[in-house]
């Protein structure tokens, strides 16, 4: 049914009178009919009668015209939430990994909470290729993932992607007498011996790792998998292997953490986007202060 065939039913259980619609609407008295009739057919029911010179709705048109007044009411709450001239409001899915929920959603949300009560974010913490999958079935509007420079990740050309920043990794291994300096290959050579941790839920750190590895002329012998870098760090503590944690991490006693370089293990961090969604204002909006906090 069309939706102006709908207003002038609703403006006719109103008014009373197709005379009085017509003014209403400004277009012709015989338009307001013909539009009625068609409206009818649509519905498969009369929807006027006449009462004497005028007309009244029949029972299966006024309760036409009482559904009339909810589908009217979402389809302007829907141009209104669509408006990209409007003012934000609604709930924004995003999915992100750990570290960028911290460090770029925590302080989204509470500028939200500030700045546009009417702006929501739900948050979900998963790694890329699980954010990825979310997004594809509609299920996130945004997401906050990575790759590392050793093992570029490529995007679907359906999505925009926007970098965020870049991290510095570092071998972190248990800490000895000095602090050996050298490349990256130098250093990886120096834990040929070691068992080495990984992420559970993501490979990129140990494609990373092989590559180094490789260059290195060794194969790392891969034992444990883990997704959080606190538990990954307690692991090293308990002496069973080495692994990448950010060169910035605050490391406990008992761990080093050995930069790298030649070459550097950089972690590039994204958020991404479907092509054409940004022009939703909700997701606009949460999408400039993830890039930058201090947007209006």
């Amino acid at each position: 049914m069309d939706p102006r065939r709908l207003k002038l039913l609703l403006e006719l259980s109103r008014l009373g009178s197709m005379r009085e619609v017509s003014e209403a609407m400004g277009i012709t008295t015989s338009t307001v009919s013909q539009q009625i009739a068609v409206l009818a057919r649509e519905a498969g029911t009369p929807l006027i009668e006449r009462d004497g010179r005028r007309v009244r709705l029949t029972p299966a048109g006024r309760r036409l015209a009482g559904h009339a007044v909810t589908v009217l009411a979402a389809i302007e709450a829907a141009r209104r939430d669509l408006d990209p001239s409007a003012a934000p409001a609604g709930t924004v899915r995003v999915a992100a990994f750990a570290s960028a929920v911290r460090q770029f959603l925590l302080p989204v949300a509470q500028i939200l909470a500030g700045r546009h009560p009417q702006v929501q974010v739900q948050i979900h913490e998963h790694e890329p290729a699980e954010a990825f999958d979310l997004l594809a079935a509609d299920e996130v509007d945004l997401v906050l993932t990575y790759d590392y420079n050793l093992a570029p990740a490529t995007f679907d050309r359906s999505l925009v992607s926007h970098p965020l920043g870049r991290t510095q990794w570092s071998l972190a291994t248990p800490s000895t007498a000095g602090r050996e300096g050298g490349t990256a290959l130098e250093v990886f050579s120096r834990y040929r011996d070691h068992d080495w941790i990984v992420n559970s839920r993501n490979t990129a750190d140990e494609e990373v790792i092989r590559l180094v590895a490789s260059l290195a002329g060794l194969q790392p012998r891969i034992t444990h998998r883990a997704d959080s870098l606190e538990l990954v760090q307690d692991m090293i503590l308990a002496g069973l292997g080495v692994g990448l944690l950010p060169a910035a991490w605050p490391a406990a006693r008992g761990v080093t953490l050995r930069r790298l370089r030649q070459p550097e293990v950089i972690q590039r961090s994204y958020v991404v986007t479907r092509l054409g969604h940004p022009v939703w204002p909700p997701l606009a909006l949460v999408l400039r202060l993830v890039q930058d906090p201090a947007a209006p």
